[in-house]
């Protein structure tokens, strides 16, 4: 079924998505309460919407695509109002938490673990939203939100290397068949950020320009950066500043959380010459869960944003399991199943396998394949058993 433009026009359409919004609250209520009340921003964002998946079910239904920019204007409108929200949140929890008397250490911790929670969850997706866009104001939004999580070369890892390379060894942030997400994560803070350095002097050495010269951004990420830290410091002290460190490393945590499970196993046939094929739907681990669809803003129709990155998101198209792999639950269930390697190959392994039979009858021995990669594109091996991820 195809949703018109008359349709996304209205307010009412929208509104769904700007459910992020209510989890605020959650987080001042933790601060002002302490106790039982920290644990209610993660119960919501994470148990919450996938109990809210079950009630809600799934949205097969398509946006036309071809619907013009001035009938998204509620949908852009919530991705840039998120940042001023965010800004506050962060400077009230500042000010406020570390010199709070009725809260312990540990519901200090708990506090900025749930301002993370919403860092991470809403304010990393929507940058990743905003990085997208055309719009010279977007993506400057796009980096002062990853600037509050000390991640801001995330934007060109992204653009530059992820989506050009994605479902390749040469993309840090492809999961290997196998590969846990406990040995992942620290391989791709790593791999990340070289990534993405090189990325940015290669696009200036093609112009003659030095790594350098004052149009590489990584001065304007560490500039941001550093005025975040500086801010952190001035209103909260040492203590604000480890705070302020807590919720960055908890929205990090679960970007990455996420880009592990959205290509785990996936991979594009290898051509020869140093060529990968083109990636398509099935590049991509797509889920049709409603409501943690309205959480993540259509995030979870991953396959159709690889096809067409500059789609804003209301318009992403379902794909059915005939063109890309479905997961069998959203990312809030997902992603705490990645926490736990052999419940998460349990659940996935059987499905890469089926996904490698549907698209890539004529590779027997994946194991083999990998090794007739040129040697600069192979996996990397397990640091602990010595063997492939294949």
């Amino acid at each position: 079924m195809m949703t018109t433009p008359e349709t996304l026009r209205s307010w009412q359409a929208a509104l769904p998505f700007w459910l992020s919004f209510l989890l605020v609250p959650l987080v001042v209520l933790a601060a002002v309460y302490g106790g039982w009340a920290i644990l209610l921003p993660p119960l919501a964002t994470w148990y919450l919407f996938a109990a809210l998946d079950g009630v809600f079910g799934l949205n097969l239904e398509n946006a036309d695509p071809l619907t013009p920019e001035d009938d998204l204007r509620w949908y852009s409108a919530l991705t840039m109002a998120w940042i001023p929200v965010q800004a506050m949140l962060l400077i009230a929890m500042l000010i406020y938490v570390p010199t709070a008397e009725h809260l312990s250490g540990l519901e200090r911790f708990g506090v900025f673990f749930g301002v993370g929670v919403l860092s991470g969850t809403v304010g990393i997706n929507y940058s990743h939203e905003l990085m997208h866009q055309k719009s010279k104001l977007e993506r400057w939004l796009a980096d002062i939100l990853l600037a509050m999580v000390l991640y801001s070369h995330f934007r060109s890892e992204h653009l530059l290397v992820h989506h050009r390379h994605v479902g390749t060894p040469r993309d840090p942030v492809t999961a290997r068949y196998n590969e846990g997400f406990h040995r992942f994560y620290p391989r791709v803070l790593r791999q990340c950020w070289q990534s993405a350095f090189r990325a940015e002097s290669a696009q200036l050495a093609r112009r003659d320009l030095p790594w350098t010269d004052r149009r590489n951004p990584f001065f304007r990420y560490w500039t941001l950066q550093g005025l975040m830290l500086l801010v952190a410091v001035l209103l909260g002290g040492f203590t604000g500043l480890l705070l302020f460190l807590v919720q960055a490393g908890v929205a990090i945590w679960q970007l990455e959380l996420v880009n592990y499970v959205e290509h785990y196993g996936l991979t594009r046939k290898y051509l020869g010459n140093g060529k990968f094929e083109h990636v398509m739907p099935r590049h991509s681990w797509n889920a049709a869960h409603k409501a943690s669809n309205w959480l993540l803003i259509n995030l979870q129709r991953h396959s159709d944003h690889h096809y067409r990155p500059d789609r804003r998101f209301p318009l992403l198209q379902n794909h059915t399991p005939a063109d890309a792999p479905q997961l069998p639950y959203g990312y809030p269930v997902m992603t705490v199943a990645a926490m736990f390697p052999p419940l998460w190959r349990r659940i996935m392994n059987p499905r890469v396998r089926r996904w490698r039979q549907m698209y890539y009858p004529e590779i027997t021995e994946w194991s083999a394949y990998n090794k007739a990669l040129p040697a600069d594109q192979r996996p990397e091996p397990d640091p602990t058993t010595g063997a492939t991820a294949c």
